[in-house]
């Protein structure tokens, strides 16, 4: 249930739900503007919430954390996996685009195209082939929100990424809403046979170009990822109705927050509830408000995500234990180069 910006309640059935990627994106944008201006009609109806946070920084992040024990929800992008190796859209030298180049693609959308996918699916292929293996390791980012699960503060994690890094890490199943899909499973384009992730590593290691359906024999088998075209799942509209209005604390790490409706779940949390963001580059404006005057609850680490949840780690006196983790993480590494 949400307000519209002509201001008529609006409901979602979320049992009967049918996704429509144009349509949620729609809503979702009307449900950021919404919770835009709720925030400023509590200011002008009723008395202003009050700063939660000790201090607008990553040490009161810390201590809030560690004297409320919130419920955290996480919100991930790309920049929590690519010191795995698995390269982002927007970094020079290393993102996508720049592997583009040699197929005479226009840019990185065109390749996650449904449509473009069905008439041409080797490109997409060659260049998602170098992520289906086995040795490509959860991050210290992907850890930490293993040790926050721990603890038993994590609500969800939310996230954009389709290399299941979270699972890898050892994050539970009902934990995580990928958005996007995963290459967890893939299905026949022609026949809908199913198969799992390991299919997919082995084929990896073939000299074919396409995977194609061992049952039906001519199907292109596709991972489970939501391409351009395609509807998101309806478990990430029925979920985030819940999750967020109860989110205690909101940590968003490796995303610049630029791709809708993932990037409208900031701006459904309660209007008082803090939200981090662990970055490299800041996100848009109109989202969080950390540079404005008047900020109550919204704090900017500016660096590698890897590095921000080492220092919270630090900060929390998890040190100890997270650093358990990093260690089964090189041990794991060793095993895989052997």
């Amino acid at each position: 249930m949400y307000m519209a910006k002509d201001k008529k309640l609006l409901t979602v059935d979320a049992q009967n739900y049918v996704p429509n990627l144009v349509a949620d994106d729609q809503r979702m944008r009307e449900l950021a503007e919404y919770g835009l201006d709720y925030a400023h009609s509590i200011d002008d109806v009723t008395t202003r919430p009050q700063q939660k946070l000790p201090t607008l920084d990553l040490d009161g992040v810390a201590e809030f954390i560690d004297k409320k024990q919130p419920e955290i929800v996480f919100m991930v992008g790309a920049g929590v996996s690519t010191s795995a190796g698995i390269p982002d859209f927007r970094t020079p030298g290393t993102g996508l685009n720049d592997n583009l180049k040699q197929y005479k693609i226009p840019n990185s959308q065109a390749i996650f195209d449904i449509n473009f996918f069905r008439e041409n699916p080797e490109p997409f292929f060659d260049l998602a082939k170098a992520h289906f293996h086995e040795s490509i390791m959860p991050t210290p980012a992907h850890h930490f929100i293993r040790l926050v699960q721990e603890k038993g503060l994590l609500r969800r994690c939310y996230t954009q990424n389709i290399d299941g890094l979270e699972f890898r890490a050892g994050v539970e199943e009902e934990k995580v809403v990928a958005a996007h899909g995963s290459y967890r499973s893939s299905t026949c384009l022609s026949c809908e046979e199913k198969y799992n992730e390991q299919w997919l590593i082995d084929f990896s290691q073939m000299n074919a170009k396409v995977p194609r359906c061992v049952a039906c024999q001519k199907g292109v088998v596709k991972p489970d990822v939501v391409f351009f075209g395609e509807n998101l799942h309806s478990r990430f509209f029925s979920s985030a109705s819940v999750d967020l209005p109860n989110c205690g604390l909101l940590i968003v790490m490796g995303t610049s927050l630029v791709v809708r409706p993932f990037a409208s779940l900031v701006n459904q949390v309660p209007s008082g509830t803090p939200r981090l963001l662990i970055n490299l580059e800041p996100a848009r404006t109109d989202l969080f408000r950390y540079a404005e005057p008047g900020n109550i609850r919204d704090v900017f680490w500016q660096g590698k995500c890897d590095e921000g949840v080492e220092r919270l780690a630090k900060m929390l006196g998890w040190e100890q234990e997270f650093e358990a983790l990093l260690s089964g993480r090189a041990e794991a590494e060793k095993e895989q180069n052997v």
